[in-house]
C-alpha cells in the first residue's frame, strides 16, 4: 500500500510505502505497487499511544468494554492503549492478568495490560507476566482513606527495575486532603478537598524513594506546574491529561459531578502553566486517564459521584485544534502522543513515522474542526466534559498496516497485546 502526498508533522511532503505490518519506505515520487490512498496533503501522524486507560473490563462492563473503548480509540486516533488494573477482580496475579487478557483479544488496537500493585498482590507471578507496566501504583487510594504506604511503594519499585518493567505512580497524599471543605455541597468542593499540595508533597516523595533505589518511574496524570518541576528535576517523566490542559476550576459551574476527577480540576492559573509547560518540552506525554462512568452513576453529589471521566476519543482532536489554532506546534503534539511514549515504555517499532516501524498511522485534515459531541462519540458511556470544544478528528486510523477507522466506518481488526 502507498499513502501519496501526505504532511508529516515536520511539514514535508512525502509519500509512505507500507508492507505488511510495517512501514518499508517513505520519500518523493514512489511509485505505487498495489493499493494507493491519496492523502492529497493532509496530515499525516503516528497513531497515538494511550498510555493510561480504563476499558472496565472485567467487572465494570456497563461503563466500558474492550471492544467499545478500543473503536472510541480507534475514532479518535488512538492506536495503541495500556490498561490500568483497577478492574474486578484487580490485575494482581497470574489468574487475574489472564483473565483481563482474554477479554483484550476483542479490542481492535494494539494493548498493554498494567498490573497492580495491593495488599494481596503477588508479585512474583504477575511479573512472569508479559504485562506493560506496574501502575498506576497509588499513593493514596481512589477515594482518599489511604496516606502513603512507602514500604509497599518501595517494595513495588525494586520490583519493577529489576524486572525491567516500567512504573507508572498516582501521586496523592492523603493525610494532606483538607477534610474542613467535607460539608460543602458545591461543585468544587472536590477540587478544594483534594488539595494541590497533596500532590506536589507525593511526586516529591515518590521520586525522593526512586532516587534513593536508582530507578526511576513515571508520575500518572499531574496536574500542578510544582509537581511536574519536581519530576523534572528528579530526571523522571511524567504524563498530563486532556482535562487538566483544557478544564479547569473555573468549568466546573457548568460541569457539575461530570467534572469530578482524581487528581481534580485546578486553578485556571495552573491549567494555564500546565498547557505552557506542555508547549516548552517539560512535560513527556499527554496520556487520557479515559476513566468512563455512565450519566446516572455521576449524576449523584458532589461526595458521591463517581471520579472519572472518558477521553480517549477526544485527546488527539483537542490538541490538534490547539495546533490549528497556533497554541502548540504539531511536532510537539506527535511527541507527547507517540514519540516519547513509545521512548518511556520501551515500544521500539511504534510512535514514529520511520521505515521499519509499525505502520501505526493516522491520517486527518488539519483545517477541518468539528465540535464535539457526547451522543457522537464510541465510548459506551456517551458522554464528555468537552462537550461543545472543537476537535479535529481523524479521517482515517491504521493499525499494523490494516485500516480500522476509516470516514466513520469502522473495520474488524485484531489488536495485539504489545508485550507478546
Amino acid at each position: 500500500m502507498l499513502l501519496h502526498d501526505a504532511t508529516l508533522a515536520d511539514g514535508r511532503v512525502r509519500d509512505v510505502r507500507i508492507e505488511g505490518e510495517s512501514i518499508a519506505e517513505i520519500g518523493t515520487g514512489l511509485a505505487p505497487d498495489g493499493d494507493s490512498i491519496d492523502a492529497g496533503g493532509k496530515l499525516l501522524l503516528p497513531g497515538m499511544i494511550d498510555a493510561h486507560v480504563h476499558f472496565r473490563e472485567p467487572g465494570f462492563s456497563h461503563k466500558e468494554t474492550w471492544r467499545t473503548g478500543s473503536k472510541s480509540a480507534a475514532a479518535g486516533g488512538v492506536t495503541t492503549v495500556f490498561d490500568q488494573p483497577n478492574t474486578e477482580p484487580p490485575t494482581v496475579d497470574a489468574a487475574s492478568y489472564e483473565r483481563k487478557a482474554g477479554l483484550a483479544a476483542a479490542s481492535i488496537v494494539d494493548y498493554a495490560i498494567n498490573g497492580g500493585v495491593t495488599a494481596t498482590w503477588k508479585p512474583d507471578e504477575l511479573l512472569e507476566k508479559p504485562i506493560g507496566a506496574l501502575g498506576e501504583v497509588f499513593l493514596a487510594d481512589s477515594t482518599g482513606e489511604m496516606g502513603i504506604d512507602t514500604a509497599r511503594y518501595e517494595e513495588a519499585v525494586k520490583r519493577a527495575h529489576d524486572a525491567g518493567v516500567p512504573i507508572t505512580v498516582h501521586a496523592e497524599d492523603a493525610t494532606l486532603f483538607d477534610e474542613s471543605v467535607e460539608g460543602r455541597t458545591d461543585p468544587d468542593a472536590w477540587s478544594a478537598y483534594r488539595t494541590a499540595n497533596a500532590e506536589i508533597e507525593a511526586i516529591e516523595h515518590a521520586c525522593s524513594v526512586a532516587e534513593d533505589l536508582d530507578a526511576t518511574v513515571h508520575i500518572a496524570h499531574t496536574s500542578t506546574p510544582e509537581g511536574v518541576e519536581a519530576v523534572s528535576d528528579a530526571g523522571m517523566t511524567c504524563e498530563v491529561t486532556p482535562h487538566h490542559l483544557f478544564l479547569s476550576r473555573d468549568d466546573l459551574e457548568e460541569l457539575g459531578t461530570f467534572g469530578r476527577m482524581n487528581p481534580p480540576l485546578r486553578s485556571e492559573d495552573r491549567r494555564e502553566s500546565m498547557f505552557r509547560l506542555l508547549d516548552g518540552g517539560t512535560i513527556d506525554v499527554v496520556a487520557t486517564d479515559h476513566a468512563p462512568h455512565t450519566r446516572e452513576e455521576k449524576n449523584a453529589g458532589i461526595w458521591d459521584a463517581p471520579s472519572g471521566v472518558p477521553g480517549v476519543e477526544t485527546a488527539l482532536p483537542l490538541l490538534l485544534e490547539a495546533a490549528r489554532t497556533g497554541r502548540i506546534g504539531y511536532e510537539r503534539v506527535r511527541d507527547v502522543t507517540a514519540a516519547n511514549v513509545a521512548d518511556v515504555f520501551g515500544l521500539e517499532p511504534k510512535g514514529r513515522i520511520e521505515p521499519g516501524n509499525h505502520a501505526d498511522l493516522v491520517l486527518v485534515d488539519p483545517d477541518d474542526p468539528t465540535p464535539i459531541r457526547g451522543e457522537d462519540l464510541h465510548s459506551k458511556c456517551s458522554w464528555t466534559p468537552f462537550e461543545g470544544r472543537n476537535g479535529v478528528f481523524p479521517e482515517m486510523t491504521m493499525v499494523r498496516g490494516t485500516v480500522v477507522f476509516r470516514d466513520g466506518q469502522f473495520v474488524e481488526a485484531d489488536g495485539r497485546n504489545v508485550r507478546r
